[in-house]
């Protein structure tokens, strides 16, 4: 297995781990990432750490080879199954972080994108060079790099399959952090932080965010209103500002 999934408390770790390729994705990788998904959303995790072998990449992007060898048809129904997977991440029910080690090209970018955020370590260098190749980025980067970082900025990484570099990527907002130190202990510190909190309220959140990106400004407000209502009606949110009040930290029950 080429895909690693373990577990520190409630934090889940998936590790890719084919080093000697740069972590690269093969199709049979893709699948691999796509059971230990359904194995976090099954289980009583609360959060998930994705991250590649090494200090050179986190995912060098595709396997090239693979690519060359697919039939049209077997390269679009694979492109399909990447997107799936890659969609499985995205709509997890619980927060992930990519832990961008070295290199993310290609789709090794696109499965970081897939994640709730993302941090890097100083060496990082992130890009979309499908264009170099004659292709386009097929597994949701053209979709979801422009929701996270605006158009003209996705449209001067996609059209010219430049690569960013850990500072750069920060200011344009692809990465949240870049890491100073053990990269695993602060991407843990960060999971602790947000797995203590109420998973159906963080599942409300995100929910607000993202269908804020796809209905007009009056849309959004009656979504937010509305799921701020759902989180108003659980237990957690009476325990949240009971806390508050008693100047204790909260002890949600996801209820």
């Amino acid at each position: 297995m080429s895909v690693e999934l373990t577990r520190s408390g409630d934090v889940h770790m998936l590790t890719l781990r084919r080093p000697q390729a740069l972590n690269a994705l093969s199709f049979q990788i893709i699948d691999e990432i796509g059971q230990a998904l359904d194995e976090v959303q099954n289980s009583d995790s609360r959060f998930l750490i994705v991250t590649g072998e090494g200090d050179r990449a986190f995912c060098a992007g595709a396997d090239i080879k693979e690519l060359r060898e697919a039939s049209p048809l077997e390269m679009g129904r694979r492109m399909r199954r990447g997107q799936q997977v890659f969609g499985k991440l995205d709509q997890l029910r619980v927060p992930s972080l990519a832990l961008v080690n070295g290199y993310a090209f290609g789709g090794g970018l696109e499965l970081a994108l897939a994640c709730t955020f993302r941090m890097a370590t100083p060496n990082a260098k992130m890009g979309l060079p499908e264009v170099k190749l004659g292709l386009i980025p097929g597994y949701g980067g053209t979709q979801r790099l422009p929701r996270i970082v605006g158009e003209g900025r996705a449209l001067d990484m996609v059209l010219t399959g430049r690569a960013v570099g850990a500072e750069e990527a920060c200011a344009m907002g692809l990465v949240q952090e870049v890491i100073e130190g053990d990269p695993m202990t602060r991407a843990l510190e960060y999971a602790g932080a947000v797995a203590k909190l109420s998973l159906p309220v963080l599942g409300f959140a995100r929910e607000a965010v993202a269908r804020a990106l796809d209905h007009s400004v009056e849309a959004g407000f009656e979504i937010e209103a509305n799921l701020n209502n759902l989180a108003f009606q659980l237990n957690d949110s009476t325990e949240g500002m009971l806390a508050f009040e008693e100047k204790r930290d909260p002890e949600f029950k996801d209820a």
